[in-house]
């Protein structure tokens, strides 16, 4: 493992995490602190960019690995949350909210595949 690669990882977790920290503000300005929706929010965005990338490098823009590792280890995977996810799934179960529990569990799995699939197909389609 390199420096460079160090680095771009660094440099790509800075920035996903104060994405992360802007998106998840502003949904708990607009909808609320009552559920976890700014996190939900940020891992959908996140699968979708993932499904974008994973469709753009190896087809249409051939990167480094330092590169590709900035935006998907870096970027990616800072700015999605999945142990924030977990904490905020124990927080609703523990509260006793087993349903809000339940849908948030399914929801984010469902959708951020969605997300996902949305993402490299919109891609895909581009470029065939």
């Amino acid at each position: 493992m390199s420096l460079h690669m160090i680095v771009a990882v660094a440099a790509g977790g800075a920035l996903g995490a104060v994405s992360r920290f802007f998106v998840t503000s502003g949904v708990i300005y607009l909808f609320g602190n009552g559920l976890p929706f700014g996190t939900l929010v940020v891992n959908i965005i996140g699968s979708f960019c993932l499904g974008v990338l994973v469709q753009v490098f190896p087809v249409a823009w051939l990167v480094t690995p330092e590169f590709r590792n900035f935006f998907i280890v870096g970027i990616l995977g800072s700015f999605t949350t999945f142990s924030a996810f977990s904490f905020e799934v124990v927080e609703l179960w523990t509260r006793g909210d087993l349903f809000s529990a339940g849908t948030y569990v399914i929801g984010s799995v469902l959708l951020g595949v969605l997300g996902f699939i949305c993402g490299a197909t919109i891609t895909k389609s581009l470029f065939a």
